[in-house]
């Protein structure tokens, strides 16, 4: 992620957390950037009363049209292994994290899962994901820790060679989901208690029975429509029942 460009989105987000009060460091966090980054880009651009997005996204291509060199004789992108365009992987992995960091993933995890998700293998061990993104073993046992109580990894004990290694499921966000499905039903189970505690007959009895039935019938809901569409897509995926 360091030394990536900023986009225009990202540069629309750190307007509006700016005007929101965020400090530096936390615009950084929520873009999976470095703060130093975000510092240079506002101190470039106006500072934190002065920046505007559509104007900081102008003045830095304006620049970079000023620094650039010659253009170089054209080459053919390159290629792995499998043929596929290895600068347009890594642009859809930057844009995957920081989609997943949006949504509320922390930075660390969502490279982690971004890593699993986009190997053909869907698995890494600890040195490999050291390697791959750059960061300390305890960066990523930590990540590991959080995706895995979210049911998204798992781990596999490889003996022969006495290290783990760190799988995604196939049906992560299936299992994901029903995680969310237990959640609720927690929910409607506490407020179920509340309500009898309180008198049903109640304001706040009332209350908290009226929220207990929405999340009942809400997971009900949930539970059956992701175990239908899990059974579409598992029987309809190429290879099935093989």
């Amino acid at each position: 992620m360091p030394g990536d460009r900023l986009t225009i989105e990202d540069r629309r987000h750190i307007a509006m957390w700016l005007d929101e009060g965020l400090g530096y460091a936390a615009i950084a966090r929520r873009l999976a950037r470095p703060t130093s980054t975000i510092s240079r880009e506002v101190a470039r651009n106006g500072g934190r009363q002065g920046y505007r997005a559509d104007q900081a996204q102008q003045d830095t291509a304006r620049r970079a049209r000023r620094s650039a060199p010659a253009p170089a004789p054209a080459t053919p992108p390159e290629a792995d292994e499998d043929g596929r365009d290895v600068e347009a992987v890594r642009d859809f992995e930057q844009q995957f994290v920081s989609m997943m960091v949006r949504t509320g993933f922390p930075p660390m995890p969502a490279r982690v899962l971004a890593c699993l998700f986009m190997s053909d293998g869907g698995c890494f061990t600890v040195a490999g994901l050291v390697q791959r993104l750059q960061v300390s073993p305890a960066s990523v046992s930590k990540a590991i820790g959080y995706l895995e109580k979210l049911d998204l990894v798992s781990r596999e004990r490889d003996t022969q060679r006495r290290r783990e290694r760190y799988l995604v499921h196939e049906d992560a966000w299936y299992r994901a989901w029903f995680a969310s499905v237990r959640s609720i039903a927690m929910w409607a189970e506490a407020t179920e208690r509340g309500a009898e505690v309180l008198g049903a007959a109640t304001p706040a009895g009332t209350r908290l029975q009226r929220t207990s039935h929405f999340f009942e019938i809400l997971g009900e809901d949930m539970a059956a429509a992701a175990e239908h569409r899990r059974q579409t897509l598992w029987t309809s995926a190429p290879g099935a029942g093989t």
